[in-house]
Formats: C-alpha cells, structure tokens, sequence
C-alpha cells in the first residue's frame, strides 16, 4: 500500500533502488505499526534525553512555489517542508510555538524525493498573507 511504501522511503531513504524480496518460509511477519511517543508518570532515568524534535528541527522552511503562493491566497493554508518523523500534532504545536498563530488543520505528504510536506491550514482569525510577509515568504 502507499502507506507502507511511504514509511518504507522515510526509513531508509529515496535514493535506494527497490529490491525485489523472496519470501523463502511460509511464515509472514506481520509489519510493525506506528506506536505513538509515551507519556510516563515519572521518569524511569535520572538524565531525561534531550528531545531530537523540537521546534526548530520540525520545520524545515516554507515553500515557496507558484501552487504555494495560490494556497496562501485562496484557502488561507502555508505549505512547509518539515522532519520526515514528525507528525501532525508536532507540526500543529511547531506553528504555534514559532509563528504565534493558531492552525485549524494539518495535511501531509511524503513527496516522491523523500521530503515530507505540510499543508498548514490557519484558523479564521489569522490571515496566511499576513503571517507569509512576517515570515518573508512573500
């Protein structure tokens, strides 16, 4: 499926060349499915690791393409490029942390060079324009 293919690319990256498997025994393992990050009640070591994604590493920079351009403009969205490990929730508090601005929806997609890319949909009280030029996208 694509969803698998998609996760595939993220682990091991685009530029591989797809192998053909042999499966040689009758049995198949079932693939591993996403587990999200846990939540413990208290630490279990006494140095907490340092977070690998954080805000900063989350989004990459924002694009900047003609089909960008007409998104800001007409349905209030900004496209991102953003960490291949991300999910939607982490981009939706990424935007907020460092842009001050509230997004109402995440869409993304795993484009065919590997990079994943986020459509961020702004609430109605902030306009994509105005934000873009506080950026300097536009």
């Amino acid at each position: 499926t694509k969803a698998l293919k998609a996760k595939g690319q993220q682990l091991k990256g685009a530029q591989q060349l797809r192998k053909r498997k042999i499966r040689a025994s009758p049995r198949f393992k079932r693939p591993d499915t996403y587990r999200p990050p846990r939540t413990p009640k208290y630490a279990r070591r006494s140095l907490p690791r340092r977070n690998s994604l954080d805000a900063f590493k989350i989004m990459q920079y924002p694009l900047t393409t003609e089909s960008s351009m007409k998104k800001i403009e007409e349905q209030n969205t900004l496209v991102f490029i953003v960490d291949k490990r991300s999910s939607k929730p982490l981009i939706k508090d990424a935007v907020k942390r460092l842009y001050d601005i509230q997004a109402s929806k995440v869409n993304t997609l795993i484009r065919p060079d590997g990079l994943k890319k986020a459509y961020v949909k702004l609430s109605a009280e902030h306009d994509a324009l105005d934000v873009a030029n506080k950026i300097g996208i536009i």
